[in-house]
């Protein structure tokens, strides 16, 4: 029996074989990946619809987030962006953290997400005056640097350095700066749902002393009125922060910040409301270009960027800056 397999499957091969390398190099062509990423237009996501709040106010316009879309470099992709304007070819090795691949990137992304989605609550609530109380922090260690001394690793939720409970990123570094360079902190995480003992030694930079991780930080929190943010798998990264916090904040108070207009715009955000850069703003106003937006919001480092991005076009989008969630709402409300 397994003779007559073999002798048709030998048959097959002989009568079909040029059949086969063309399947072959199909599949070459359309399937394997190129070490790049290509880089397009993006489009925008209304967050009116995405958060929901306990009684919250309706608005008369739109408060968007806009996003970058990313396909992959395969060589039918490479080949399309030599023609079609705006598509632009990267190393992937450029878009990823230190030796990871693109799908770990991406989930380390989502994490970036959901820390700016709990900042952007923090904010919205603190400026509005509304009742959130945290009842407790998730550090989660993202990165691990060549220079670091540590048996941490990654996706360990740090819980406290030296018996010093850790809430933040800043927090952490506030209790490095505690110690001296070449001391060895004890850190208790949580790994695979357990406690563990881990230790980093300090060590100097330029930039200060380091125990070489960066982490994020997300938070659980009650909040009056209940708030729930929705998302997708496929989002993931920390942009969305700004345009998050104002869409919360603009169903938390009556005054419709919108006026009726459809905004979009990007930019992360922290907990005190500080608005931080971003990547890709091309390619975000051109498509809140492409989703006929009123109004785009970006951080100031952003801003000379957008606005030539706009100018290369024959669009009347209106753009604005904003270092803090209060600058972008009273930008706003000037409109």
């Amino acid at each position: 029996m397994i003779n007559k397999i073999y002798e048709y499957i030998k048959s097959f091969i002989k009568e079909c074989y040029r059949e086969l390398i063309v399947l072959f190099v199909i599949f070459l062509v359309f399937y394997i990946e190129l070490p790049y990423v290509i880089y397009t237009p993006g489009g925008t996501i209304n967050l009116n619809e995405r958060i929901i709040i306990d009684e919250g106010y309706d608005s008369d316009g739109e408060i968007n987030m806009s996003y970058v879309t990313m396909v992959k470099g395969t060589i039918p992709n490479i080949l399309l962006s030599k023609i079609i304007k705006n598509w632009d070819v990267e190393k992937a090795s450029n878009v990823t953290y230190d030796g990871d691949s693109v799908k770990e990137t991406i989930k380390k992304d989502k994490l970036s997400m959901e820390e700016s989605q709990d900042n952007a609550t923090i904010a919205a609530y603190q400026l509005t005056k509304h009742d959130l109380e945290i009842t407790k922090y998730h550090n989660i260690v993202t990165y691990i640097t060549d220079e670091a001394d540590t048996t941490l690793q990654e996706y360990d939720e740090i819980v406290a350095i030296n018996d010093k409970e850790v809430t933040s990123l800043e927090n952490m570094k506030e209790i490095v700066n505690l110690y001296q360079e070449g001391d060895t902190l004890d850190i208790k995480v949580i790994r695979n749902k357990k406690e563990v003992m881990t230790t980093a030694k300090i060590y100097q930079t330029d930039d200060g002393l380091k125990v070489g991780v960066t982490i994020v930080t997300d938070v659980d929190f009650k909040t009056d009125p209940k708030i729930e943010i929705e998302s997708k798998n496929s989002e993931s990264g920390p942009s969305g922060g700004l345009m998050t916090a104002l869409a919360i904040y603009n169903k938390l108070t009556k005054d419709d910040i919108t006026k009726g207009k459809k905004v979009a715009g990007t930019g992360t955000i922290d907990a005190l409301g500080n608005v931080g850069e971003i990547g890709g703003v091309k390619y975000k106003v051109l498509g809140a270009i492409d989703d006929d937006m009123d109004v785009f919001i970006c951080p100031e480092e952003n801003y000379e960027e957008a606005v030539k991005t706009l100018n290369s076009t024959d669009d009347d989008l209106i753009i604005i800056k904003a270092k803090t969630l209060s600058d972008a709402i009273n930008e706003l409300q000037k409109l």
